[in-house]
Formats: C-alpha cells, structure tokens, sequence
C-alpha cells in the first residue's frame, strides 16, 4: 500500500512541476510518468484523467498553503506574519524569474477553463487573500480595509512575479519585497 502511494505522490508531484515550468496545456501525460519515474501505463491506475491529476495538484497546493499559513500563523506579531508571505515570493525570486510564480501561473491558466478546475484553482488564490484579510483584521482593520489591503498585497505579489517572469530578474521580487516590508511596517 505505501509503495501505491508513492508512485501517486510521485506522479502528483511531478505534474505540478512540469505544471509551473512548462504550463499545464503543454504537459502531456507521458511527460509527468517520465518525470516521476512510473511507466505510462500505470497512470490510469492512480488517475483516470489529466483532469484528475490537475485537481490532486490543486489539492497538493492546498494543503502546502495550509502548512505554510500555520507556520507563519505561529509567529508572535502580525506583521511578522505578513513579512513571512513576503519573505516566502522572495525566496522564490529565482524560480519566478524562470516560470514565472507558481500559484499564480496555475490559477491563470486553469481559470480560464471554468468548471470545477477554475473553481478549484480560484480558491488556492482566495485562500491568500482571506488568511491576509485575517491578518490585516488582527491589526484592528476595518472589515473593508481588511479586504482592501490583503488584495492590494497579494495583487503585489502577483504583479510582480509576472514582471520579475517578463525581464528575467529576480531583483524585481527583492526589491518589491523591500517595499512591501515598509508598507507592512507604516499600516
């Protein structure tokens, strides 16, 4: 059973690796067997579509934005919390400046299908702007200012993982980061 398993999480891990570095249209299924080292055939098992791939991804994102909200929910001051969602795109520049920011390049592609895979890939984004919302309430925001400046944050993030993906150069997140931290610190 564990080694069912750990062919699945291979595949799923696969996918969303070659999903950020070449798109999920142009990844086939036979590209994700190869990368996780599982032969073709065997993908039917664990998957009965690349749909149902694209929605393990989609689950795998979940539960990877859950660890990393609980982590920076641990930290003591709520600012600090915030610096850690900034801190996060940051140590990421590099990444981004290859395939552009890896959430944000999913839910672009895959929102404009529609359907249970766009809604399953608008909910990865709500989630970041509801636990900013979250945050920004914790430091006595109003309800609308809360909504307001969590999208303004993450609106920032986003753009600028696409220009840092357009000119190829991580120094756009860093100094965008720099920024932000100011920003965070003056609310």
């Amino acid at each position: 059973m564990a080694r069912r398993n750990d062919k699945r999480e291979r595949l799923v891990e696969a996918a969303d690796t070659l999903f950020h570095q070449q798109g999920v249209s142009n990844t086939t299924l036979a590209n994700i067997a190869t990368l996780a080292d599982v032969p073709l055939g065997n993908v039917y098992y664990y998957f009965k579509s690349k749909d149902s791939i694209i929605l393990a991804v989609v689950e795998r994102r979940k539960k990877q934005l859950a660890g990393l909200f609980s982590e920076w929910s641990n930290r003591p001051d709520i600012k600090s919390r915030l610096k850690g969602l900034v801190e996060y795109v940051g140590s990421l520049a590099e990444e981004s400046a290859k395939f552009g920011d890896s959430l944000g390049s999913l839910c672009q592609e895959l929102g404009k299908q529609g359907g249970t895979i766009g809604q399953a890939t608008s909910q990865l984004m709500n989630e970041i702007i509801h636990w900013c919302e979250k945050q920004f309430k914790a430091l006595g925001k109003s309800d609308e200012d809360s909504s307001k400046l969590a999208l303004n944050l993450v609106a920032s993030l986003q753009g600028i993982s696409l220009i840092t993906l357009t000119f190829k150069d991580p120094q756009y997140v860093a100094r965008q980061g720099q920024y932000l931290d100011q920003w965070i610190e003056a609310i």
